[in-house]
């Protein structure tokens, strides 16, 4: 949903920095690549080491710069499947080392009470999330859409930084096990939509050929 509503807000935020980019020659393929290291690079060590108050913001800053590179490839007229493949690719990494680095936190720093909660708790959001854009991607694979769901991207990584920031500011480490068990399960109900989409569609697309 935030995917959907925040870009004319994002344009209108980045738009200026999009363009000192495409005067510098910054690829909208180097903003990718260098964007999701730093996000991978900055999660796995500032969360699992406690510093969650500046995880939360080096973070958030890399993932909002993220729509950067549609951004500059729109300008140099540079869109390609290749960009988009890659812009995909990257986005997985950087969610996986995300909520991998939620289970490593829940291993070093939750209290003990919380602690499995959080480790399975993040473990169960990174799997059911995986297989959220996995069943859009899978779905127009075939030739049809499932651009639906409650938990689409945008809309986990905003849940997860109110989890890191509630935690981070000295309230119960409940707010984190809870908030991914939470988050997991809007995943998943995010990807049974999407295959109920899928299947509407096979459906008619049957009845059509009848």
């Amino acid at each position: 949903m935030l995917s959907r509503t925040g870009r004319p807000l994002a344009k209108t935020i980045f738009g200026p920095i999009a363009h000192a980019c495409v005067k510098l020659g910054i690829s909208a393929n180097t903003i990718t690549v260098v964007g999701t290291f730093l996000t991978v690079i900055t999660s796995l060590y500032f969360f699992p080491t406690n510093q969650l108050l500046l995880g939360f913001v080096i973070v958030s800053i890399l993932v909002i710069f993220d729509n950067l590179d549609g951004q500059v490839a729109r300008l140099t007229n540079s869109s390609s499947t290749w960009g988009a493949f890659l812009d995909s690719t990257m986005d997985r990494f950087a969610d996986a080392a995300i909520f991998a680095s939620f289970v490593a936190w829940g291993y070093t720093s939750a209290s003990e009470p919380t602690r499995i909660w959080v480790m399975t708790g993040a473990l169960a959001a990174l799997v059911f999330g995986s297989v959220v854009p996995y069943a859009r991607a899978r779905a127009e694979g075939v030739g049809l859409t499932a651009s639906v769901g409650i938990a689409e991207r945008a809309d986990r990584l905003v849940f997860a930084g109110i989890c890191v920031l509630l935690v981070g500011f000295g309230l119960s480490h409940w707010f984190m096990a809870i908030g991914m068990w939470i988050l997991a399960i809007l995943s998943f109900i995010t990807v049974i939509q999407r295959m109920h989409t899928v299947f509407q569609q096979c459906k008619a697309g049957e009845s059509e050929g009848e």
